[in-house]
């Protein structure tokens, strides 16, 4: 008989351990979701842009400009006397256009992500786009350009997607 008077009492304590872990669950989850909001792309972006670019987003702007053979890319200084930025711009992009010479495209990727629009097809094509390196007195740009019609739309989509992923600290 005691097996019977049992049974009610397990049930009820595994219906309230059910319930109890179902309910800490449900506040964990609130609770993560109060502290960790969902990030914006452009914050993604600016996050991982950090790691990569030297110079300050905020104290910078980025211009995306396509051309018909290609594109120029800019980088800024805000402040065309802060020469703390400009050399940072200077470098980075330097160093930037050597990397997509030889199809070298891993800095973007980190930032965008490898599934970047435009971007396979620039590696595979990176021989037959011309990349060059200019100073400018507040910062520094890329010209890109290319024969090929696909590369061309490759430029652009990668452009493109830039613009979109920099939100406010770019244009076009």
């Amino acid at each position: 008989m005691k097996a019977n008077n049992n049974r009610p009492q397990k049930r009820k304590r595994l219906i309230t351990a059910g319930a109890l872990i179902i309910s800490s669950m449900a506040v964990m989850l609130l609770w993560t979701a109060a502290i960790l909001p969902a990030q914006t792309r452009q914050e993604e972006v600016a996050r991982k842009g950090a790691k990569v670019m030297p110079f300050d987003l905020e104290q910078t702007t980025h211009v995306f400009q396509k051309l018909d053979d290609g594109g120029l890319q800019k980088v800024v200084a805000k402040d065309p006397s802060n020469k703390k930025q400009i050399a940072l711009i200077q470098s980075h992009l330097k160093e930037e256009s050597e990397k997509f010479r030889i199809g070298d495209f891993s800095d973007p990727a980190k930032i965008h992500g490898e599934d970047m629009p435009g971007l396979a097809q620039l590696k595979a094509g990176a021989a037959k786009i011309d990349v060059r390196y200019s100073a400018l007195p507040d910062g520094a740009q890329i010209r890109y350009q290319a024969k090929d019609p696909k590369l061309v739309t490759a430029i652009h989509q990668w452009f493109s997607a830039q613009l979109s992923d920099h939100g406010d600290h770019a244009t076009h």
